[in-house]
């Protein structure tokens, strides 16, 4: 299997098909190249190698993610970490964890995009 059918494979399993669906239907002729490029490398060549766990590969993506302020991120990645098996109280617990590091108001801001997407999917009021 290629690294694109395994990352594809992937990246269905962690992000769900509803969302890969729509990046590529959102992707256009400009950025399917782009989708490629991360189903490739992103989703086949690290989220699938054996040395970690989804639900830790999921935490430090989520650090990874509030360290930055990728905010446009976060949302995607909290319910993949849901879907990977970390509870609500282990996602509050990497926001709390990452202030400390990244700073307050990083965690602050992508929590509250957190909080929005828990409550969709309901798991939290």
């Amino acid at each position: 299997m290629s690294d694109f059918d395994v990352g594809m494979k992937t990246r269905r399993e962690v992000l769900g098909d509803e969302h890969v669906d729509r990046a590529a239907a959102n992707a256009g002729e400009f950025g399917a190249p782009w989708q490629e490029f991360i189903t490739r490398y992103a989703w086949g060549g690290v989220w699938s190698r054996p040395g970690l766990d989804r639900r830790t590969r999921s935490a430090i993506t989520l650090a990874a993610l509030i360290s930055m302020r990728a905010e446009n991120e976060v949302g995607m990645h909290v319910r993949a970490a849901l879907r990977n098996g970390l509870t609500v109280d282990e996602i509050n617990e990497i926001f709390i964890h990452t202030a400390v590091y990244a700073g307050v108001p990083a965690s602050n801001s992508a929590l509250a995009i957190a909080r929005k997407v828990l409550q969709e999917e309901g798991v939290i009021d």
